[in-house]
């Protein structure tokens, strides 16, 4: 017997299932589990619905528990040896009581139910970069979705062989009694208990829980970096190819940057991932990308043929597996999904609590619902996105949602004012995160509810890489969310932010100049292309200039947050700090 076996084993005596599957991975086996999940009721629910197979094919529908329908971070633990490794970032609790805490909850939860086993692999097994994995679950709805979002099966077991080396999550939806949830992290021993949810982000392992939170402690031991960012291909009319990462929270435009259909004849852009980036330095001294995913779990309202046409198509191009919406509202006049931002509101909708939707005051589909859906239906899928070695990186755009303050475009100076402004970063919350939207949160590279460990040793880290790279990529600081007097959003944003692209693909080949300002380098005057748009002179200035009285504003909350991680912000980035104060108070 060896280590995965004797996993499985272990974790059947522990849980009691009545049976227990593992899963092959092959289309056979999806077809059974939909129809099985068509038939099974959970918390007074059917798994699955069957939508409209003209409309949206191989497409099925999923209504969570009300009380369970975005990330919980208030009961999101990283359980590292001690409390400083954790950081303050992250909540703690010693290990060894969190795992008597967890085992006391798990402990024959499954009892009635059936063990899935799901063998996965994050990456292309293929890339030394690939990492091997097994989630165990009780939850039908978590094998389907984690057979889109990773690569499940025959291969992953092959992969892990007779190794012991192998991410361990341990899942069960349990009553999803909101008193008896958690997610627990012990990145120490790679490995991950979350107990009563089934949402997502919180039950499907090898997104957040894995690829962000367990491999960014791994990518601090190991050399390399696990980042929440898209991977982006951008082709110019002569055909060169310049790869982009970005980083934005939730809600924030992401999906749709990694989407793009530039306004912009002989410009393409080809996608490699919407959400996670692992980043390795090659042999010659460049970052290289992969995403250690397979599929997109994207939030469906604002996504339509207007903002993101290459998503609306991706959703309706169901060649490989089912496509899963959950907590989205159902036009029963077709049984098609829909939300807010698709188009006119159905005669004859029901919302995504499944009732009749009249009262017009309160959105029809949960704003943080979902779709899940392979990444090989893709109409723009990059011919690279399975290169074992990864792409090369030239660029990095860092970003967030802020009505004023942060300016549309802005580039850094080196590596290390880079990895400053993107530390110091903040945005509005979103409906992603369970609590008040709107507020305005530091969110150091969109990872502050994903880094796995102390938050000052992880910019310590980006520093570090920094230093190994022969030739750094550029790194960029967006906002495409500003607002002007009535409360307007100024740039146009989506396809326009291909405007923004072009002016980084021009800075990276050197082709046309920057001006200085005191938190970085502006477009001159004129190099950003700006033809076709009614944008007044104000509001340009608006959005490419510096307000001295709102940075002083925004060094006040930049120290406020630096003062939680102590010493352990590095020394670069608190004389980075003292060198931004000094320009917007001279």
């Amino acid at each position: 017997m060896n280590h995965f076996e004797s996993f499985i084993k272990e974790m059947k005596d522990f849980l009691n299932p009545d049976s227990v599957y593992t899963m092959d991975g092959s289309d056979g086996e999806a077809q059974r589990l939909v129809e099985e999940a068509q038939k099974t009721e959970v918390d007074g629910r059917i798994v699955l619905q069957k939508l409209n197979q003209e409309i949206y094919p191989n497409s099925y529908y999923h209504r969570s528990n009300p009380n369970d329908v975005a990330r919980t971070e208030h009961l999101t633990f990283v359980c590292a040896p001690t409390k400083e490794e954790a950081g303050p970032n992250n909540n703690w609790i010693e290990p060894k009581e969190a795992k008597e805490k967890m085992d006391s909850l798990f402990k024959n939860s499954m009892k009635g139910r059936t063990m899935y086993v799901i063998p996965f692999v994050m990456g292309n097994p293929k890339s030394k970069y690939a990492k091997n994995c097994v989630e165990i679950t009780d939850s039908i709805y978590v094998a389907l979705s984690m057979r889109i979002m990773a690569r499940v099966g025959a291969e992953a077991i092959k992969s892990i062989g007779d190794s012991a080396d192998f991410f361990k999550g341990i899942h069960s939806i349990g009553d999803v009694n909101p008193e008896r949830r958690f997610i627990m992290h012990f990145p120490q021993d790679n490995m991950v208990m979350s107990f009563g949810s089934g949402y997502g982000g919180n039950a499907l392992l090898g997104k957040k829980c894995y690829s962000l939170r367990i491999a960014s402690y791994l990518g601090y031991k190991e050399g390399w970096l696990a980042e929440h960012m898209i991977i982006i291909g951008v082709e110019a009319p002569d055909g060169k190819i310049t790869y982009f990462l970005g980083a934005f929270p939730s809600a924030c435009g992401k999906t749709n940057l990694a989407l793009l259909e530039p306004i912009f004849k002989g410009y393409k852009v080809w996608t490699l991932g919407d959400d996670i980036a692992w980043l390795n330095i090659g042999a010659d001294g460049k970052l290289y990308a992969i995403n250690p995913e397979s599929g997109f779990f994207g939030v469906a309202p604002g996504t339509a043929d207007k903002t993101n046409p290459v998503m609306m198509k991706t959703l309706k191009n169901n060649k490989f597996y089912p496509t899963l919406f959950t907590n989205t509202a159902i036009d029963k006049n077709d049984n098609t999904p829909w939300w807010e931002g698709l188009g006119n509101i159905p005669e004859n909708l029901s919302d995504w609590q499944g009732t009749q939707y009249t009262d017009k005051t309160k959105p029809a589909a949960h704003p943080n619902s979902r779709f899940t859906v392979s990444v090989y239906n893709c109409p723009t899928l990059s011919k690279e996105y399975d290169n074992p070695n990864g792409v090369p990186i030239s660029g990095i755009i860092f970003g967030g949602r802020r009505k004023d303050t942060a300016p549309l475009v802005c580039e850094c100076k080196d590596w290390a004012s880079g990895v400053f402004a993107a530390s110091s970063i903040g945005s509005e919350t979103t409906a992603a995160a369970s609590g008040a939207q709107g507020t305005v949160r530091r969110d150091p590279m969109a990872m502050l509810p994903f880094c796995g460990y102390n938050m000052g040793d992880y910019f310590n880290h980006w520093l570090n890489i920094g230093k190994k790279l022969k030739n750094p990529p550029k790194i960029f600081v967006v906002n495409w969310f500003r607002k002007d007097e009535k409360g307007n959003f100024i740039w146009p944003g989506f396809r326009d932010n291909s405007r923004v692209l072009k002016w980084m693909i021009d800075r990276i080949e050197g082709k046309t100049g920057a001006r200085e300002s005191e938190i970085g380098l502006f477009p001159q005057e004129n190099a950003l292309d700006l033809s076709g748009l009614n944008l007044s002179k104000e509001n340009i200035d608006k959005l490419l200039n510096v307000d001295r009285q709102e940075w002083k504003k925004e060094i006040v909350l930049i120290e406020e947050f630096y003062s939680k991680f102590g010493e352990k912000i590095p020394k670069e980035l608190r004389d980075a700090l003292q060198n931004l104060k000094n320009k917007i108070n001279g």
